[in-house]
Parts: structure tokens; sequence; C-alpha cells
């Protein structure tokens, strides 16, 4: 039995996730104090009291969702056998299993994660866009009304399951046009901006410097790029696919049929929610999906 390890992204984190972890265990309260540190304010509080608006504002969201995530995971080894044979995640969780797999320290996740944030932030408050998820619609009509009206596919989710990416005036076309060729759902999604789109440009161009002065090992388990489909290659193609990914679509349902296809059968989700779980049972039932997540 091959098994992979899971960790979702932005949008799964809500108000008191990851207080049951940080009482749980020595271990775990000891990563949200350092998690503090290495962030100069309060990311325990933000998780476990919020208020909501802060913790959706994405210089709070994506560090803390890797602090959670990382808990999990801190807790998933300490109660049972924490060998996997892959590790994956979509958009910010694929910075999770990089840790999860020694490519990364806690501390220079958190500093990445802190100022892919920002940029991204900032990307959004220069290039004002949105995003779509649009049920019931996929294959080549939607790909037609992606490139007639200038959208990308940013998250391929699951089957019948994308999100498009774009300018805020070429969303609302796209809601349209979605619903005229007969999705079942075309629903604009509460977030910032345009994020995997190429709006988001001036980030990935910041992430790219940032990461170069971080130092990256060779993973222990095969790490899937949400780019590509497939595993990364090594320490530097690791670095070109993290900066490509911010202006690239997510494509999870390679990834996840990379991993049927490899044998896996079990993944393990770590972090707040169970959205990977419920995009596993629309990709492929026969692997079995369950959650580290004590909430």
């Amino acid at each position: 039995m091959k098994r992979t390890i899971l960790f979702p992204g932005q949008g799964s984190q809500f108000v008191g996730m990851g207080r049951d972890f940080y009482d749980a265990t020595p271990e775990c309260k000891t990563l949200f104090e350092r998690a503090n540190d290495v962030l100069g304010y309060d990311i325990a509080s933000i998780c476990f009291e919020g208020p909501e608006d802060e913790l959706k504002k994405s210089h709070h969201t994506q560090p803390a969702i890797f602090t959670v995530s990382a808990a999990a995971f801190t807790a998933l080894k300490r109660n049972e056998s924490a060998d996997f044979d892959f590790a994956a995640g979509h958009s910010l969780g694929e910075w999770g299993a990089l840790y999860a797999a020694g490519v990364i320290s806690f501390e220079d996740t958190l500093r990445a994660l802190k100022a892919r944030g920002e940029y991204i932030q900032a990307a959004c408050d220069a290039n004002p866009g949105g995003m779509l998820a649009v049920i019931g619609l996929d294959g080549e009509p939607l790909e037609a009304i992606a490139a007639e009206l200038g959208v990308t596919l940013a998250n391929i989710n699951s089957p019948g399951q994308t999100v498009l990416s774009g300018t805020t005036d070429a969303i609302e076309k796209a809601a349209k046009a979605c619903k005229d060729a007969g999705a079942k759902r075309a629903l604009p999604l509460p977030v910032a901006g345009a994020f995997h789109s190429p709006l988001m440009q001036p980030a990935a161009d910041q992430m790219a410097l940032l990461l170069a002065d971080i130092e990256l090992k060779e993973p222990s388990i095969p790490v899937l790029s949400n780019v590509t489909g497939a595993p990364h290659i090594d320490t530097n193609a690791i670095r070109a696919n993290m900066v490509a990914q911010i202006t690239g679509s997510v494509r999870w349902v390679d990834c996840m049929q990379y991993l049927v296809a490899q044998g896996v059968t079990e993944g393990i989700e770590c972090g707040p929610g169970k959205v990977l779980a419920g995009l596993m049972k629309r990709i492929d039932r026969s692997v079995s999906v369950s959650s580290a997540d004590l909430v």
C-alpha cells in the first residue's frame, strides 16, 4: 500500500483552527511559538480567535494555514507511522508538502509565505481581478471561453470543477458565457484578486528574488508540482516551479491522477478542513483520504 500526505491551500482557513493541536502536545505548542517569533506577531491568536477579516488577509492566511498544517503533521508523526511515499499540496499547500519532505525549514517556509502573501496582495491591489468557480463544464468548451475572454484556468480541482481567474470585467463576462454554455453554476469567489493568472506576475518576480536566497534540500520523498502535475526533479526545478506556480494553473487533477497511477491508495490531509478529501472523491474514489485535523 502506498500513501501520500496532502496539504490544503488558501480558502480552507477558519477561526479556531489549530487550537486542538496547540493544546494537545508540547511539540505543537512550540511550533506556534516559533511561528510567532519568525512573523513578529501572534499568529496563534489570529488562528484561534480571529477576527475573520484579519485571518482572511493573505499575509496572515498563508503562514496561518501552513503553521496549522505543520502542527497537524507533527501530531501525525507523534501518533502513528509517518512513512509516506509522496507529498502534495494545493497551491499554498505545496509549501507544506515541501516542508514535510525536508526541502525547506519551518522558519524559512514561514518567511517565504509571509512575503508571498504580501507580494500577492500588492499585485492584487495593482491589477484588480477576480476568480470564478465553474461547476459542470470542462474540456474544450471551457478552454474556448477562457481563450476568447482572456481568462486563465487557475485551479483544475476535479472533473466538473474548475476555477477561472482574470480581470474583473473578464470574469463577469466569463460567468455569463459559462452559464450560456451549460455550466450548472458559475460563482464569483470572495477573493482579493486574480490568483494563478498573469496578473500576479509582479509577485512572481519578487518571489524569484526571495527564493534565490533560501536554502533548499533534496526532498526525502517525491513532492508533486502544481505546475507540472508530476514530481519536482531537483532543487533548481523546485525554485522555478514555485515561482511559476504564482501565475500558473494548479493542475490538481493531474497531480492526483499521477498518484493513482503510482499505486497510491491512501492519503492523509494535514491542515484545516477537508477540502482535498472532497476533491479526491470526485477524482478517484479508489484513494481514501482521511484527515489529520483534530477539529
